[in-house]
């Protein structure tokens, strides 16, 4: 059985997970190949988890020629498209046209009560996309997604599996963004009529990093980019496709800090996207290891 690293142990339980480490076999156990009583039985303690260790790698993938073909957001239920009216032409924007457009957005009312709008950070060519809800107080004034406790949990999650938002590889760096750009009065839920005028921008975001695999974070997030009405909990556990694109769905990280008992269930969730991961390499054939 392969051991996790004094270091992967101390970031998964900064997650709020404890390990459970099987002791090693005796001799006559190596010997006959069998596993001790000891190594067979399980922890009984609530929240604990017993974990295999999935390998990374840091080698460069080939360049991506395969291009995803994305749609605009379907017409609301009064037939009108509204994105397509306040932003044509984003379909074709490059990044620097693309993070104008969105810091110049006027298309809806959360123009008026914005800081700043919050465009996205990470590496445009990156592997993995994670997408989140919406910008809170912490995103709002300092304009990156995922800040405040809420980003430092999902900076562990991260590099719980490898990956991280500082400079490195393609294969172990992230691009974040978020389904709306502008922080909502109070926190408040996003409006229907506010994520579809904001959704062109997130698909044109996933259309330039090409990645492969997304992340879906949180409930607004995973059923504006699957079109489902389902519960995250019905939603988890299973791969999905966006477009083409693998996609796997979890927990927001400021729900996990409220709801510690799920970051055993975001864990898993986040095993099953590095595996997704792996098997998503360049056209549909594994990568390599």
């Amino acid at each position: 059985m392969i051991r996790w690293s004094p270091r992967q142990h101390a970031m998964l339980r900064a997650m709020g997970l404890r390990l459970w480490d099987a002791p090693p076999l005796s001799r006559r156990d190596q010997e006959s190949g069998s596993e001790s009583p000891a190594r067979r039985a399980t922890s009984a303690d609530e929240g604990s988890i017993r974990a295999e260790p999935i390998p990374m790698h840091d080698a460069r993938f080939a360049p991506r020629n395969d291009r995803i073909s994305l749609v605009q957001a379907p017409p609301t239920d009064d037939g009108k498209a509204p994105t397509a009216l306040e932003m044509p032409g984003v379909a074709e924007m490059d990044w620097p046209a693309l993070r104008n457009a969105v810091s110049y957005c006027r298309a809806c009312a959360l123009c008026e009560s914005r800081t700043q709008t919050v465009f996205g950070t990470g590496n445009p060519d990156a592997d993995w996309m994670i997408v989140g809800e919406a910008p809170g107080m912490h995103e709002d004034r300092l304009g990156e997604p995922f800040v405040g406790k809420a980003g430092q949990l999902l900076d562990v999650m991260l590099r719980a599996i490898g990956l991280t938002r500082e400079p490195g590889p393609p294969s172990r760096q992230v691009f974040i963004a978020n389904t709306l750009k502008c922080r909502t009065p109070g926190n408040r839920n996003p409006l229907p009529d506010e994520l579809a005028r904001c959704e062109p921008f997130l698909v044109r975001q996933i259309e330039l990093v090409r990645p492969r695999v997304i992340l879906a974070m949180g409930r607004f997030a995973v059923q504006t980019l699957l079109r489902s009405d389902e519960p995250i909990g019905r939603l988890r556990g299973r791969r999905h496709r966006y477009h083409g694109v693998p996609l796997v769905v979890t927990y927001h990280p400021a729900y996990l800090l409220r709801n510690p008992l799920d970051k055993a269930r975001a864990w898993d969730d986040l095993r099953l996207a590095l595996e997704v991961w792996r098997n998503a390499g360049v056209d549909g054939n594994p990568t390599p290891v």
